[in-house]
């Protein structure tokens, strides 16, 4: 099997950013952490809005992925206000048409991950992933070859992307 180093990758890899920042309570997930502290660029938060934030993915599949989470500490969408739901689509909307402008995809992945069971890599902190996607882009080599393929650059990325929403 061939291999792609990404070394960005490294700690969720690895299960080192799991140990790391495995949220248990409030107080201990990664995401409202990173809300706290106010750092926007350090932790590639592009927007924040009043219900919900949408920031590039640390640990991408691909170029773009976004995650579009809610600013309060939920894991389960019925936990969810009405309006807090509306905003998350809204800015789920709002990314994809920001999405097509920069890095101009052929289409999209959105989806959530809901409880460890689903997926979710932080269960406790529901979020929906954003994944623009490219005609004949790295389907085959993840499939064959387990290898994902990153060809661009996070922080350029983010700025373009700042300057959108």
């Amino acid at each position: 099997m061939d291999k792609l180093y990404a070394p960005w990758r490294h700690d969720y890899v690895t299960g080192t950013a799991r140990k790391k920042n495995k949220p248990k309570l409030k107080n201990d997930c990664v995401f409202c952490q990173q809300f706290a502290e106010n750092n926007d660029k350090k932790f590639l938060i592009i927007k924040r809005y009043k219900h919900c934030a949408v920031m590039l993915n640390a640990y991408p599949y691909n170029s773009g992925h976004l995650l579009v989470l809610p600013l309060i500490h939920k894991g389960e969408l019925e936990d969810l206000s009405q309006e807090t739901k509306n905003e998350l689509i809204k800015v789920i909307d709002i990314s994809v048409k920001n999405l097509k402008k920069i890095l101009k995809p052929d289409g999209f992945n959105i989806g959530l991950n809901l409880g460890s069971a689903g997926g979710g890599g932080i269960p406790a902190h529901l979020h929906f992933h954003v994944l623009p996607r490219w005609l004949g882009d790295t389907n085959f080599l993840e499939t064959l070859n387990s290898t994902n393929v990153i060809s661009s650059d996070f922080y350029k990325i983010y700025d373009d992307l700042k300057k959108e929403f």
